[in-house]
């Protein structure tokens, strides 16, 4: 096992890129630790295969440097970084049977034949293939595929790291779930170094420690799922995490003021300066409460019953507007929205502004 450590790396498609606008990565420096269950997530484009790649050494970064530990693997091949690799779609031996192709990386590496039934058995079990091993690959479906394509990365204990290219793609949603459930435990059990790559909020958050959330090639934060949904670093973060994501409201901030459009004032509890540039502030859906005399003026243009809670698709100063709110509660005649003490985070040309005298 190894921390993956990325310094100034940046990497363009392009011969000759002019600007930052030519690169798929902007300039980076980041550390995956020793251990460590991370997740790599963005919308499709963003950049996460193109990092996975590099670390993978599948692609040399047009600038900068890959460490692992502290050895410099910039130029090494994939075969010298002592990784696995895990793709988007199944790559499996179509003549093997199911349990060649699991033991296939432990024999290639000369290990012994006990070991080797006894850790084949072990991933078989852990990905629900115990009674296929004797079949052959060919003619099993894309997901009993991938499972094996699954299988065969997690076989080996002594890699630097493991990395998920989208690996759940063509799984069944049930099975989805367990995998994601299985991976954590392996984690846990065997401690390896994990990144997995995914365009997917719930695989991320329910996979990962922490998460490192990229968009137009750039991370925009590495967080715990808490820090990511309670202080989105981004605007971008925090519309893509979350289910509605979270409201974004044009505003003027002076201090512990946002003054919206219509003249408006919503209190922000702490002092954020005066703030330039596109100024918003960010509440999310569930921290907007619903009431019947005071606060902001809302227009209700949708309900949608989702089961446990109930999604308001609202219009709040010109701008749409969306507010979770618990089964059973009525919609008053005349809404009006407030928000939760605490709550609204203040954005400067999409990066959040920290309130005086706190950390971003």
């Amino acid at each position: 096992m190894a921390q993956i450590t990325l310094k100034n790396l940046a990497h363009s498609y392009l011969p000759n890129p002019r600007g930052e606008q030519d690169y798929a990565l902007k300039e980076m420096d980041h550390v995956w630790q020793d251990g460590g269950a991370y997740a790599l997530l963005g919308s499709s484009g963003c950049g996460k295969t193109t990092l996975l790649n590099i670390i993978s050494g599948l692609l040399r970064p047009s600038h900068g440097r890959v460490f692992f530990g502290d050895r410099d693997v910039t130029d090494a091949a994939t075969a010298e970084r002592n990784i696995a690799q895990v793709f988007q779609f199944p790559v499996v031996y179509d003549t093997m049977t199911v349990r060649d192709n699991l033991a296939f990386p432990l024999r290639n590496r000369g290990q012994d034949a006990a070991y080797i039934k006894r850790r084949v058995d072990q991933i078989a079990q852990m990905i629900g293939m115990e009674a296929m091993l004797s079949r052959k690959a060919q003619g099993l479906t894309a997901d009993a595929k991938q499972k094996i394509s699954l299988g065969r990365g997690m076989v080996r204990e002594d890699v630097n790291a493991i990395l998920f290219d989208e690996p759940l793609t063509v799984i069944d949603p049930h099975m989805k779930w367990e995998l994601r459930t299985q991976l954590k435990q392996l984690h846990r059990e065997f401690g390896h170094t994990m990144i997995y790559v995914t365009h997917d909020q719930t695989e991320a958050l329910t996979f990962a420690d922490k998460v490192v959330v990229m968009y137009d090639g750039r991370v925009v934060q590495l967080g715990t799922p808490e820090e990511l949904f309670e202080t989105p670093a981004h605007t971008f973060v925090g519309y893509f995490i979350g289910s509605p994501g979270m409201n974004f409201i044009d505003a003027k901030v002076a201090g512990n003021r946002a003054t919206l459009a219509s003249g408006s004032v919503v209190d922000l509890g702490a002092d954020h300066g005066t703030p330039s540039g596109r100024v918003q502030i960010g509440i999310r859906p569930e921290h907007a409460v619903l009431t019947a005399g005071e606060g902001l003026p809302v227009a209700i243009r949708r309900v949608e019953d989702v089961g446990r809670h109930r999604i308001l698709r609202a219009e709040l100063e010109g701008q749409a507007f969306n507010i979770v709110q618990p089964e059973g509660l009525q919609v008053p005649g005349e809404p009006r929205v407030t928000f939760a003490p605490g709550k609204v985070s203040v954005y400067a040309d999409d990066w959040r502004v920290a309130p005086q005298g706190r950390a971003v």
